[in-house]
C-alpha cells in the first residue's frame, strides 16, 4: 500500500498539463494555493506540440507564399519542404517541454510525471515512469483537463494510419495521402500536405466541407483546394480498408505498406498514407471514473461531486483551446473567491474559431441556421471581399465572403462569418460586438480605416436596419 507523505497533500490537483490545465493551475497558485499538475506526455499538451501551434507554423509560410504568388511584382516564392518542417520543429521547441516545465515550476506548481487516475474522493493515484505509484490528495478540488483521443471508425480498427498528431508532426511526406473527413483538421492538413508535395484525396461522408459553418464556406473552400491540386469526393464513406504490410513506425512516419480503401461508391483509393480526421472525443476512460462512482456521461453532462471539475476538452463543451482557457479562468476566479457557479454566464460567451485554410475561415456566434433553430427573428447581410479595395491590396484575385446575422429584437449582431484574406486577425472585432451586445447603429459609427480589408464591415452593416 502506498504511503501518503506530507508533500503529497495539495489544495488542488490537476490531471492534464495542457494549456487549460496550465492556466487554471497558474491562476490558483498565484492566489496562494498549492497545486499539483499531473502529465504523462509533454507538458504543454497537444495544442503546443501536435495541434494549434504546429498547424499554424506549417500554414502561415504557405499563406505568405500563396499571397505572394497573387501579387504583381513578386517572383520566386515557393515552399521548401525541408525548411518548412524545420520551421515547424523550431516553433514546437523540437518536441522538448523543458521550457513549459520551467514556466509551471516558476509559477509555484508541482509538476508530476505519470498517468493520473482517480482513486477515491479527492484522491489521485499517479503511475510514474519508474513503475512506482504515488498517491495525491486534494484539500479542495481535483480538476480534469485530460484532453481528447482520436475517434477511430470500425473499418480502420487495428490498421496503422495517421491521426491529427501524425499530420502536424509529419516527417515522411507520402506521395499520395487519403484524408477521411472534411472538418477543420482535414482542411488544414490538406492545405499543408498539398504544399509539401503530397497528392491529396479527401473522402467526405456528407456534402460539405466545414459543415458547421455557413454553406458558402464549403463552396469557396472546395474551389480553392481543388485549384491547389486536391481531389475531393463528397458523399463518400470508407467501407473496407486493408494494409497488408502495416506497422506503426512512429508519429509522423509512414506506417507501413500501401493502404487500400474501398468506399460506398464502389471506388478504390490506394495511398502511401491515410489520415483519419474523423473527430476526437474526451479522453476520460484512463481516469478510472468508476472509482468514485462515475461514468464518462456523468462528466459530459456535468453530474459531478462538489470536489471534482472538468475543463476544456474533458468537459465535452469547450473543445477549442481559447474557449477552454476562458472556462479555466472563470472556474479559478470562482474557487479563489468562493463564488457560486455562473454557468449561464459561461455558456453565454460566444464561441469564436478560425480555420487557417486559403482563404482563411473565421466565425463567432451563430450561423443563420443556428439562429433560426434557436428561435431568433433575424436579418442577414452578405458581402464579397473582392468588392473591398483594402482586401484587393492584400492580394490580387482576392476570394472570400462575409456574413452577419442580426437579432431584429435587439438590433445586435449574434453571428459573424468572415472568409477571406487576414480573416483571423479581423474576427475579434465581431467577437467584441457580439459579447458587448453593441447595437448596429453604434457599429455603423465605428469607421474602419481605408484601405483595409476591415472595410468589409461598411457594406455589411449598410444592409442592416438600425
Amino acid at each position: 500500500m502506498t504511503k501518503t507523505n506530507q508533500q503529497d497533500q495539495f489544495d488542488f490537483i490537476v490531471i492534464g498539463a495542457g494549456p487549460v490545465g496550465e492556466l487554471f493551475g497558474q491562476k490558483v497558485a498565484a492566489a496562494g494555493h498549492s497545486v499539483a499538475i499531473v502529465e504523462h506526455r509533454l507538458v504543454g499538451g497537444d495544442c503546443a506540440y501536435f495541434a494549434c501551434k504546429p498547424s499554424k507554423a506549417l500554414l502561415r509560410p504557405i499563406q505568405v507564399t500563396q499571397d505572394s504568388q497573387h501579387l504583381a511584382g513578386v517572383t520566386s516564392t515557393q515552399v521548401v519542404a525541408d525548411d518548412l518542417l524545420a520551421h515547424r520543429d523550431a516553433k514546437v521547441n523540437h518536441y522538448d517541454d523543458v521550457l513549459q516545465l520551467q514556466t509551471l515550476e516558476k509559477a509555484g506548481l508541482t509538476v508530476i510525471r505519470g498517468h493520473g487516475r482517480l482513486a477515491g474522493k479527492q484522491t489521485v493515484a499517479v503511475d510514474t515512469p519508474d513503475a512506482t505509484s504515488r498517491t495525491l490528495r486534494a484539500h479542495r478540488a481535483v480538476v480534469l483537463t485530460s484532453g481528447t483521443t482520436a475517434n477511430i471508425p470500425p473499418v480502420f480498427q487495428g490498421i496503422p494510419v495517421w491521426d491529427s498528431k501524425d499530420a502536424t508532426a509529419v516527417r515522411d511526406v507520402p506521395e499520395r495521402l487519403v484524408i477521411v473527413g472534411g472538418g477543420p483538421v482535414a482542411c488544414e492538413a490538406a492545405t499543408w500536405m498539398n504544399a509539401l508535395g503530397a497528392k491529396v484525396t479527401m473522402l467526405i461522408r456528407g456534402g460539405q466541407l466545414l459543415s458547421g459553418f455557413e454553406p458558402f464556406v464549403s463552396d469557396a473552400l472546395e474551389e480553392s483546394l481543388t485549384e491547389a491540386g486536391a481531389e475531393i469526393h463528397f458523399f463518400t464513406e470508407a467501407t473496407e480498408a486493408r494494409r497488408p504490410d502495416g506497422m506503426d513506425q512512429g508519429v509522423g512516419r509512414i506506417k507501413g505498406g500501401i493502404i487500400s480503401v474501398r468506399t460506398n461508391t464502389a471506388e478504390r483509393f490506394d495511398a502511401e498514407e491515410l489520415l483519419l480526421a474523423t473527430g476526437r472525443r474526451p479522453d476520460l476512460e484512463p481516469l478510472e471514473l468508476s472509482s468514485v462512482g462515475l461514468a464518462p456521461d456523468d462528466i459530459l453532462e456535468g453530474r459531478m461531486p462538489e470536489w471534482l471539475y472538468a475543463l476544456g476538452d474533458a468537459s465535452g463543451k469547450h473543445r477549442l483551446t481559447h474557449m477552454g482557457k476562458f472556462q479555466a479562468s472563470e472556474l479559478a476566479r470562482r474557487l479563489i473567491h468562493d463564488e457560486a457557479a455562473e454557468q449561464e454566464a459561461q455558456d453565454a460567451a460566444p464561441t469564436s474559431q478560425v480555420v487557417f485554410t486559403d482563404p482563411q475561415v473565421a466565425s463567432v456566434g451563430l450561423t443563420e441556421d443556428e439562429a433560426r433553430d434557436a428561435g431568433y427573428a433575424i436579418s442577414t447581410a452578405e458581402a464579397d471581399f473582392a468588392e473591398v479595395i483594402g482586401a484587393n491590396l492584400l492580394r490580387d484575385n482576392v476570394q472570400g465572403r462575409a456574413k452577419l446575422v442580426m437579432d431584429t429584437a435587439t438590433n445586435c449582431i449574434i453571428g459573424t462569418t468572415l472568409m477571406g484574406p487576414e480573416a483571423a486577425e479581423m474576427l475579434h472585432a465581431a467577437t467584441i460586438a457580439i459579447t458587448g451586445k453593441v447595437p448596429v447603429d453604434t457599429l455603423k459609427r465605428a469607421v474602419p480605416v481605408f484601405p483595409t480589408a476591415s472595410e468589409i464591415w461598411v457594406p455589411l452593416l449598410a444592409q442592416l436596419s438600425d
